[in-house]
This record gives C-alpha cells, sequence and structure tokens, in this order.
C-alpha cells in the first residue's frame, strides 16, 4: 500500500523550533480509507501537529508458543512430578526391588526438542511509545494548549451517542423518511457513536499510517503563565497499528520502519 506524504494545507499546530533538524520533529495527521482502494490518505483540509520526540520506541510483540510442551504428562502430572523428584522412594523402603525401581525415575523429565518445539502463535498490532515536547516562546495557546488539544481530539471518539439503541433505531427511521439511504440508517441504528480518528506519523524520513492512539497523558501539573495558560507540556502516547503487520508492511517506507495498512 502506498501512503500520501505530508502536505500544508494550512500551517501545523506546534512550537517554534528554529534551528531544529527537520528529522527530529514528527509530524502527525488524520488519514482516511481512500474510497476506490485500501490507500489511506491524508485527510483534506485537515490540521496536522508537529513536536519533536525526547522519547520513541517501537515494539513488535510475537507470541511463540510450545504447544506439546506437557505432552506425556497431562494424564497423570502429579504422579509424574513424584517420579522425577523421586518423592515416592521413602513410601517404598521396605521393598529394594521396587525402591530401586523407582529411583530409575529421579532426575528424568518428559521434555523433549520436539515437545518443546516453539510454533508461531500470531502477534498483536505493533506499538510506537513516544513523547512529544511542547513548549511556548511567544503564546502558549498556539504554540502548546492548540497542538496538545488536537492530539486529545484524535484520541478521543469523534461522538458517542447520547442515548442507547432503541432511540438510535428510531432517528434512522426517520432518516428512512426523509429519504437516507438504507445502508447509512443501518449504520446509525447498529452503531450510533463514531469512534477516534486514524493518523498517520512522519519522522526521520519515514511515515508510519494507519495509527491509533491507544493512550495519551495529559501533565496538567505543567508549568503555566500569568494567565494560566500552559508553557511547556511533555505528552506521551502509545500509537499503534490498525493491524498487525508483515514484512513486506515493515519495508513500505523507505525500507525500515515505515508502514502501511
Amino acid at each position: 500500500m502506498t501512503v500520501e506524504q505530508p502536505t500544508t494545507p494550512r500551517p501545523p499546530l506546534k512550537s517554534d523550533w528554529l534551528g531544529l533538524s527537520p528529522h527530529l520533529i514528527a509530524s502527525f495527521w488524520p488519514v482516511e480509507r481512500s474510497a476506490s482502494s485500501r490507500t489511506w490518505l491524508r485527510i483534506p483540509d485537515s490540521p496536522s501537529v508537529q513536536a519533536p520526540l525526547t522519547e520513541s520506541n517501537i515494539e513488535v510483540a510475537l507470541n511463540w508458543q510450545s504447544p506439546f510442551e506437557g505432552a506425556g504428562q497431562s494424564a497423570m502430572p502429579t504422579l509424574q512430578a513424584m517420579l522425577q523428584s523421586g518423592a515416592l522412594q521413602p513410601a517404598v523402603k521396605s521393598s529394594g526391588a521396587a525402591s530401586n525401581f523407582l529411583s530409575g525415575f529421579e532426575g528424568r523429565t518428559g521434555i523433549t526438542k520436539l515437545n518443546s518445539t516453539q510454533v508461531f502463535g500470531g502477534m498483536p498490532p505493533l506499538k510506537i511509545t513516544v513523547t512529544a515536547l511542547f513548549r511556548a516562546w511567544s503564546d502558549p495557546a498556539t504554540e502548546v494548549e492548540a497542538p496538545v488539544n488536537q492530539l486529545m481530539k484524535w484520541a478521543l471518539p469523534q461522538e458517542l451517542a447520547p442515548d442507547g439503541a432503541i432511540s438510535s433505531i428510531l432517528e434512522a427511521v426517520k432518516g428512512l423518511a426523509k429519504g437516507a439511504s438504507l445502508s447509512e440508517t443501518a449504520a446509525q441504528a447498529l452503531l450510533p457513536s463514531v469512534a477516534p480518528t486514524k493518523i498517520a506519523m512522519h519522522y526521520k524520513g519515514r511515515t508510519y499510517s494507519p495509527l491509533v492512539i491507544e493512550s495519551i497523558g495529559l501533565p496538567i501539573g505543567s508549568n503555566v503563565d500569568k494567565n494560566g495558560r500552559y508553557v511547556e507540556h511533555l505528552v506521551p502516547m502509545t500509537l499503534c497499528s490498525l493491524t498487525a503487520i508483515d514484512r513486506k508492511d515493515w519495508e513500505q517506507s523507505n525500507g525500515f520502519g515505515g508502514f502501511s495498512s
């Protein structure tokens, strides 16, 4: 898949970082799936946020398991353990032959290379943890509060329906009466709320898209000016790919660390 590189339909929301290398500044913008393909494109005339990252890390968790590790021991696990540990020998001290027989099991194990073979059991979506830095030189409202508020708006649901399923169905019926399409009204009735926005991140020449903001922190103890406006914010975020990724996704953008699904 291809990803539209960031454009600037309007000035980005950011602090003033004059002199800082553009490779050290991350750009975030909202994306949507193209109607004609699986390509994710920037939403037209949408805002963007720029900030240097004081911390950033990509984590890929791969679920490898040994599903046959207990093979041959699951029928009588307690007895197997007592044989391997030698716990049964004191109980048969009166019979030398039995004791010698049981001593042969001590220190043995049923685990083999075959039944401990790892198999790939799947993987969750890729996680990117970052901490975005905002600080004000002249105007806290535009340099700190505006970009942080935009990140928070992307992280939150676009809309939560105020009422339950019955109210949503009634509203959908009203929409049908006014000429709305069946697919639109069915979606509104079954799923009345709107999920958070998908975003893209461009950092050090690599584009990661689509992403969702899994968590975001707002340090309300940060410094403020005399008017109570924040003059600095360190905003921790956990971003996740929309799906699990494969080798092709990893190589999609600039051959290292970028992807598109």
